[in-house]
């Protein structure tokens, strides 16, 4: 960051997000939705045409049920049931998903025309054709230096500035921070392309195991299939004739490559940024971390990512929670992408492997997963988000005795959605679970204390909750992100007031 000497900068919104992809499209969604003014910049001229991403697993696709779009993507996407795996050409080891589990895939550009038109809906728009070039953040905001497409410089104020402007960020750049990580040593190649031949099933990802190397086949909508493939390291680019060749000597036999939309090489990294944030100024999606495509996580990161920061920012901003709640962005979501960067290297590696004993050793593992339903009923949920869980930070976000009730979720995890979670709402909510037609004193003073905050809104249901396996009354703290800021019990209310007085501010009337 350095000194912007110059005119006076334009007055600007509370808040200024460099880059208009998944991620930067949804934190100006979340934040408008919630009343707080975006400007939002973009240095290309046009939305991206390449498909790129394409997964958007059951986590993502709640968040975009909150924003109102969640719908449209299911009418638009293929659902993804499972993984089928091959070695050598023989089937080896099939992985169904639950229905609560299955992705959507949707190429990315689709993904960003609906969250584009629903900021247009919100009041919004993205303004191409800027770049930003520099910023530097003093007191109560930060001053960028906008490019425009006709050569002019102008310089702007925000409260704060959010860097989803990609893995080349210039934000990230600007704040001097590493981007520390690998690269792997091989190319992928891939090809969006409608297939003649032998029928390939339209909700199954398709991977073949060879000794020169793994083969992807994904559905796409629109009949389309990516054909993707790691390829020898020094190997040149194949073409389309050359992908060709590649399927037949990799992937089932009788596939035709009949129609090629969309075909690119790229080499893969797996790097997350140092830090996230300093001072007012965020990173956020592929300018924060890059990692491989396995698992298809990388656009769903970024979305929570976004998702994450923005309710912070709005009710920061809003003055219903004090500023400090702004320092939990950094911790969770690196924690959760240091989580999804392991998962996805153990997965890349697996398509790496050569030499017998190691192909033996690997093909003997997915057997196991197999035989054992392992992967169905424990990784599943992982990738489809349901188990992100962010690490308490305090004692008194948990119960003083937890032994007194097992089971249910806990402090960090996701509220279920149903009736309290996943209802669009944008404030705090107080889940008070007490025993049916009982007085409960408890309950009326945590109410007391709930109504005291700002945006904190208190609801009783009857024991036993759909999220808990403890019959005794206790409460649920939960966020408007639906994770769960503090659960304890009825006696634990001393707790429940530090912790409403950490995340929210009292109202003006108290």
């Amino acid at each position: 960051m350095t000194g912007l000497p110059g005119p006076e900068p334009t007055p600007g919104p509370a808040v200024l997000i460099a880059g208009a992809g998944p991620t930067g499209l949804l934190a100006a969604c979340e934040l408008l939705r919630r009343g707080v003014p975006v400007r939002l910049v973009d240095q290309a001229p046009d939305p991206a045409p390449a498909p790129r991403a394409l997964s958007l697993w059951p986590r993502a696709l709640a968040i975009l049920d909150d924003l109102g779009i969640g719908d449209d993507v299911r009418a638009a996407s293929v659902r993804i049931d499972g993984y089928r795996y091959f070695t050598g050409g023989r089937p080896l080891a099939a992985f169904a998903f639950p229905a609560w589990c299955a992705a959507r895939n949707l190429p990315q550009y689709e993904t960003e025309r609906l969250l584009t038109r629903r900021l247009h809906e919100l009041g919004g728009a993205v303004e191409r054709g800027a770049r930003l070039v520099d910023f530097t953040a003093e007191g109560a905001g930060v001053t960028v230096v906008l490019r425009h497409a006709d050569g002019r410089r102008e310089r702007a104020r925000a409260s704060y500035l959010l860097g989803a402007d990609g893995a080349g960020s210039t934000v990230r750049k600007r704040l001097g921070t590493g981007f520390a990580g690998s690269t792997y040593p091989m190319a992928f190649a891939a090809l969006d392309t409608r297939v003649g031949g032998d029928d390939l099933p339209p909700g199954e990802i398709l991977y073949y195991q060879a000794p020169d190397g793994t083969l992807v086949i994904v559905p796409m909508p629109g009949g389309v299939f990516r054909i993707l493939t790691a390829l020898p390291e020094g190997a040149p680019a194949p073409g389309v004739a050359g992908m060709q060749r590649l399927l037949d000597a990799r992937g089932p036999r009788g596939v035709r490559i009949t129609e090629p939309v969309h075909h690119a090489v790229f080499r893969v990294h797996a790097r997350r940024a140092a830090v996230l944030r300093r001072g007012r100024v965020f990173l956020l999606g592929d300018a924060a971390h890059v990692h491989s495509p396995a698992g298809g996580q990388g656009m769903n990161n970024g979305l929570q990512d976004a998702h994450n920061l923005a309710w912070k920012l709005a009710a920061v901003l809003h003055g219903d929670s004090p500023a400090s709640l702004l320092a939990s962005y950094e911790p969770e979501r690196t924690e959760a992408t240091r989580r999804i960067v392991r998962d996805t290297d153990v997965q890349t590696r697996a398509w790496m492997v050569d030499g017998r004993l190691r192909v033996a050793a690997r093909d003997t593992a997915f057997r196991l997963l197999e035989r054992t339903g392992a992967v169905t009923r424990f990784y599943a949920p992982v990738m489809a988000g349901h188990r992100l869980a962010y690490r308490p930070q305090r004692r008194t976000q948990g119960p003083a005795w937890p032994a007194l009730c097992g089971g249910g979720v806990r402090a960090g995890e996701l509220f279920p959605r149903g009736p309290a979670g996943g209802t669009g709402r944008t404030g705090w909510l107080l889940l008070l679970a007490v025993r049916p037609g009982a007085g409960e004193p408890w309950a009326d003073e945590a109410t007391a204390m709930a109504e005291e905050r700002r945006g904190v809104h208190p609801v009783r249901v009857p024991l036993p909750t759909a999220a808990s396996a403890c019959h005794r009354p206790g409460y649920y703290l939960i966020r408007p992100d639906d994770h769960i800021a503090a659960q304890s019990h009825a006696h634990d209310l001393p707790r429940l007031h530090r912790e409403l007085t950490h995340a929210t501010a009292r109202t003006t009337n108290t």
